[in-house]
């Protein structure tokens, strides 16, 4: 996938979970962060940003944030932007999808048909990073410990059953569930996985206005 109208910008201060403020060759601008994570370890005074400027003139924030260096390395820290290169990796593959596809109590991102089988396919997007180890999530989420438990409950109705999660960025060497953020989520991933829920993830291929899945990353529970 690919942004338009990209600006580099440092990041000064963020008020709240959906703005932050950032200096650009315009001075000081609100920007809307496209990420309601905690996001500590990245939004730090004086970071290196790209931003996205709004076609729109009417919205109240004229910048999304896209992109974050921490080091060397780039990442993405679009929470929308997973879903969207899962549906293009789908594509190039020739499979059938459907998204947002409601199962029991929830919307699985896709429901994936191949043949006889029927798969239902959960998205996690991942931006945390540690010595080369990436983690998720990095904070609590109920709503992820609920789409794990609903996974599992397929199982046993004829559908297959995945969560992909999509590390935002390269150079890692694992991924892992951070237990020391929500310990429940972790058991919850451990449980599914037993039962026969499948655990991928892949990093991706960051530029300031592209991302694209890149390649299989070992899983570690």
């Amino acid at each position: 996938m690919y942004y338009k109208n990209m600006e580099k910008a440092v990041f000064l201060e963020r008020p709240n979970r959906f703005i932050a403020w950032v200096e650009t060759e315009q001075g000081r601008e609100i920007c809307h962060v496209k990420n309601t994570g905690r996001c500590r370890e990245l939004l730090l005074p004086g970071a290196v940003l790209y931003v996205q400027r709004n076609e729109n003139p009417a919205r109240k924030t004229p910048l999304d944030l896209i992109c974050v260096q921490k080091g060397k390395t780039l990442i993405n820290m679009d929470s929308q932007a997973p879903n969207k290169v899962v549906a293009e990796w789908l594509k190039k593959k020739g499979a059938h999808f459907r998204p947002e596809y409601r199962y029991g109590d929830s919307r699985i991102d896709f429901y994936i048909e191949a043949g006889e089988r029927k798969i239902l396919l959960e998205v996690k997007g991942v931006t945390l990073e540690e010595e080369g180890i990436a983690r998720f999530p990095d904070a609590p989420t109920e709503r992820g410990i609920k789409h794990i438990r609903e996974l599992a409950g397929s199982l046993g109705k004829g559908y297959e059953a995945y969560v992909f999660f999509v590390i935002q960025m390269k150079g890692i060497r694992h991924m892992e569930p951070n237990d020391n953020t929500h310990a429940a989520f972790g058991d919850a991933l451990r449980e599914a996985e037993k039962a026969g829920v499948k655990v991928l993830a892949f990093d991706c291929m960051v530029e300031p206005d592209r991302l694209e899945l890149g390649g299989q990353i070992p899983v570690r529970l």
